[in-house]
């Protein structure tokens, strides 16, 4: 079952005043798509998720859309390594901890759950970028950053998994680096309703833009045109 978003007026409202965009910067637009990978969506995985599974069609769709327009279409993925720099500090993840191990290993290279999940519409156009932390921007590698800078964008469409956790860390990052953020309310996830709602009202509040894939997509069709 999809989320039952809910978005108070007051919030839309409030945000407007930071953060509105009613268009997409025509030829400064990509969209990225967090972390929607095998180790967050299969049902066979630790960390699989049906909300997640039920945004891959908009997700999806929004791909098409923005590779149609001509504008550059991104994934990440969570990957975790020992290899400094990159690596976390070393209290972060205690793999004696029940499943910590597990979902270590899951987000290794290499590990079945670390591919992007099947169903995503990827091609060989698109950017794929590993990132080693849950803001895209505090990545030591700076995959992210150093990808749309070099592809010239100033602004950004946020998708994918989890809301409350890298989607929303992407977004404040990319916000106060200076991008235009725009986060799609249908085409995110998280593990409930109520998470998923409190990181969409942080971002609207604050640091983004949030509308849904109906709306987005006009919006696509707007600057196609």
């Amino acid at each position: 079952m999809a989320h039952r978003i809910r978005l108070p007026h007051w919030a839309r409202d409030r945000g407007a005043a930071l953060n509105d965009f009613p268009s997409l910067d025509e030829g400064r637009t990509a969209l990225v798509n967090i972390d929607m990978q095998s180790v967050f969506l299969a049902e066979d995985q630790i960390y699989g998720n049906q909300h997640a599974r039920d945004v891959v069609g908009n997700v999806n769709a929004l791909t098409r859309a923005m590779r149609a327009a001509g504008a550059p279409v991104i994934w990440t993925r969570q990957t975790h390594t020992l290899d400094a720099p990159l690596a976390p500090a070393d209290w972060q993840y205690d793999e004696r901890k029940p499943g910590v191990a597990e979902g270590v290993a899951a987000l290794q290279a290499g590990a079945a759950g670390h591919d992007l999940y099947p169903a995503m519409d990827v091609a060989a156009s698109d950017v794929i970028i590993d990132k080693h932390r849950y803001g895209a921007f505090s990545c030591p590698g700076e995959a992210l950053p150093h990808a749309l800078e070099r592809l010239g964008v100033a602004m950004i469409v946020i998708t994918g998994a989890l809301t409350n956790c890298c989607c929303e860390s992407t977004a404040r990052e990319a916000n106060m680096a200076g991008y235009k953020v725009l986060a799609v309310a249908d085409a995110m996830a998280a593990l409930t309703d109520a998470e998923h709602n409190a990181a969409l009202l942080n971002l609207r509040v604050n640091f983004a833009d949030v509308r849904r894939t109906r709306e987005v997509l006009g919006m696509i069709g707007a600057m196609r045109a």
